[in-house]
């Protein structure tokens, strides 16, 4: 039997010293419903689906109720989710309406289609949700939520969400429901979320980068490595990652990161950056 381990994120971005307590309370209390799916032997895609529908339900965070607002002030929310023992996926683009678009996502895990956006996805997500009452307009969304787990059978999973870009183009995309950029897990070399500037993570397929230098090189380092990729195109962002053997990881090269860890073995413990 492996010892299980969970972390998640609430975003790289700049807090506000106001912030930083509802960031802390509400990352502990998500990461809460993570350690009791993990410590009663329950599966890794259970955890991070858990974690992340937290996640979306606070409003502190941009995701799900949280949301920010497009150029139009409308809401259009991504989120994925992945299996590392199976490699199956699900990702959904563009939601309006429905309160946990991580739900929705994991409902295409077993679809033949991986990915719907748009009215597609909101006619599969009415099969799931109920509707959002409401979304807290945020000064700068620019974040997502994520969350990465390794249950006590050793298997990874992966999951992310966001309310998407203050003043986005209306159909604006980010990397959160892309493979490779935002998110990946594979049982065999481990599993990442990250956050950040959406088209900087895209455009170095970063997910799927920092994945491949787990085979060469130590998780932290791996990390560091994927960070300062972005310095290349001038991004910003963070991630945080399980290797296949249990090691946790994250860095970030933003003002704050918001980072819960939780382990079979040890406390849990937030961070609002990286030590030192």
């Amino acid at each position: 039997m492996t010892e299980w381990v969970v972390i998640a994120h609430g975003g790289a971005r700049r807090l506000d010293p106001e912030q930083e307590s509802p960031c802390r309370d509400g990352m502990a209390e998500a990461l809460s419903f993570g350690i009791r799916v993990l410590s009663s032997a329950g599966t890794a895609l259970d955890a991070v689906e858990a974690v992340v529908r937290a996640l979306e339900d606070d409003a502190t965070f941009n995701a799900g109720n949280g949301s920010a607002r497009n150029a139009a002030g409308g809401i259009q929310m991504d989120a994925s989710i992945m299996d590392g023992a199976t490699l199956d996926i699900g990702a959904v683009i563009g939601l309006k309406h429905a309160s946990n678009p991580v739900t929705v996502a994991r409902g295409l895990l077993k679809d033949r289609a991986i990915v719907l956006a748009g009215e597609g996805a909101e006619v599969f997500a009415c099969r799931y949700q109920r509707l959002v009452e409401s979304a807290r307009v945020r000064g700068s969304g620019c974040d997502t939520v994520g969350c990465v787990a390794r249950d006590q059978a050793g298997h990874l999973a992966v999951a992310t969400s966001t309310g998407g870009l203050q003043g986005a183009r209306i159909g604006r995309v980010g990397d959160v429901p892309l493979p490779g950029c935002g998110f990946y897990a594979d049982d065999a070399r481990g599993a990442v979320s990250i956050s950040g500037d959406g088209e900087a993570i895209a455009r170095l397929v970063l997910a799927m980068n920092f994945i491949r230098d787990l085979e060469t090189i130590e998780p932290r380092k791996a990390a560091g490595k994927a960070v300062r990729r972005l310095d290349r195109i001038g991004g910003e962002g963070g991630l945080i990652a399980v290797a296949a053997d249990g090691a946790v990881c994250w860095d970030h090269n933003s003002p704050h990161f918001t980072v819960g860890v939780a382990r079979a073995d040890a406390p849990l413990e937030v961070h609002l950056s990286k030590p030192a």
